[in-house]
């Protein structure tokens, strides 16, 4: 098996035009942290996370790299179990190079390694930060929703919660009458209400016939009223992106809280807890649509794991759930040659991850370590 020899880092950054947010807040600058790890055989294997860069970039200096320099990859398991107890988010991207890695020295796609593939194609949906700091934030968001509806897309998700109901509602109605009941919706919260907060939508939803799924309009872990609002709301509710093990997802499950989960492989300590969480949620008969919003790498890892999900329902055997797609200004979406045609993505059937990073983006967008508050 091949053994470790080298490992690069590509820091990246980007400072927006125009910042924008969610309930969480606005974003000044998007960036993604990527690695390539070398072995002795020629073999090599690209990996992603996110985090503060300083850290991310200290931490794989000073011990990561240090620690994987010169083992093997047939201990791939062990390697990443090791790196999560140090950072969970830096284990993603060990565990995405070192499976593209091995599906590259079987000389198979990463979908063939993970036992093969239900499809070829894969949908997605188009997601919006819909808040800026602008007095016409409405109408921005409006024509950013529309553009994406001429690209192709039926599918798509805005977000509430940053603002107040009054405004989040009159917004809603506005996207509404442009989506004319043609394009679904989903709608985002990221868990900026409580229960009776979230029940003051229940008008506008009941009246709604495109919507998909309300995302997190609670705190992940109030399980209990998750499942409340499940049998009062007359919606799918979804949620999990910051889960990052299967384990974690259990009560959400055995509460019957959820019709789907949203986990993030980049979120997650590895990308086979990534798909270990996806098989647990078809047990339960859960549906998965994931959540995928800030790296391109670990979308594609995300677009090839729900083309190896099973279906999630007999009388749906040849659909999928859709992939979150991130549609705002966002370079780095564009390091990969891979984009949606007609809302969905055709996969790639080469070895590995099947397409190669653009080098000169990384080389354009490489942080130059100084300080980004």
């Amino acid at each position: 098996m091949p053994i470790i020899r080298d490992i690069e880092t590509f820091p990246l950054f980007h400072r927006l035009k125009v910042p924008y947010g969610d309930a969480n807040g606005l974003k000044s600058n998007r960036s993604c942290y990527l690695i390539r790890i070398l072995t002795d055989t020629g073999v090599e294997g690209w990996g992603e996370c996110i985090d503060w860069l300083p850290t991310l970039h200290k931490g794989f200096q000073e011990r990561i790299i240090p620690y994987l320099i010169g083992k093997s990859i047939a201990d791939r398991t062990k390697l990443v179990q090791t790196v999560n107890k140090w950072h969970s988010r830096a284990a993603s991207a060990i565990s995405m190079a070192l499976t593209e890695i091995m599906a590259k020295a079987c000389g198979v796609p990463i979908t063939d390694l993970w036992g093969g593939k239900f499809r070829n194609k894969v949908p997605v949906y188009a997601s919006f930060q819909s808040y800026t700091d602008r007095n016409d934030w409405q109408t921005r968001s409006l024509r950013s929703i529309e553009n994406a509806i001429h690209q192709g897309y039926d599918k798509i998700k805005v977000k509430i919660g940053g603002k107040s109901f009054k405004e989040d509602l009159l917004h809603l109605s506005s996207v509404q009458s442009l989506l004319q009941d043609k394009i679904k919706l989903a709608l985002d919260a990221n868990q900026s209400y409580d229960a009776a907060a979230t029940l003051q939508w229940q008008p506008f939803l009941q009246s709604c016939s495109n919507l998909l799924w309300l995302e997190e309009p609670l705190p992940t872990q109030h399980f209990a009223e998750y499942a409340f609002l499940r049998n009062r709301i007359f919606v799918p509710l979804a949620g999990g992106e910051n889960l990052i093990s299967a384990a974690e997802f259990i009560p959400l499950l055995s509460r019957n809280a959820l019709d789907f989960l949203t986990p993030d492989p980049l979120h997650m300590a590895g990308i086979d807890a990534y798909r270990e969480t996806l098989s647990m949620a078809r047990s339960y008969g859960i549906r998965i649509t994931p959540h995928a919003y800030d790296g391109a790498l670990s979308r594609l890892y995300a677009l090839y794991a729900q083309a190896c999900l099973s279906p999630w329902s007999k009388m749906e055997s040849d659909s999928i759930e859709p992939v979150e797609w991130d549609v705002m200004e966002n370079p780095f979406t564009d390091m990969l040659s891979i984009q949606p045609a007609n809302g969905e993505i055709t996969l790639p059937d080469r070895p590995g991850i099947g397409v190669e990073l653009d080098m000169d983006k990384l080389a354009h967008y490489r942080w130059d370590g100084s300080s980004y508050l």
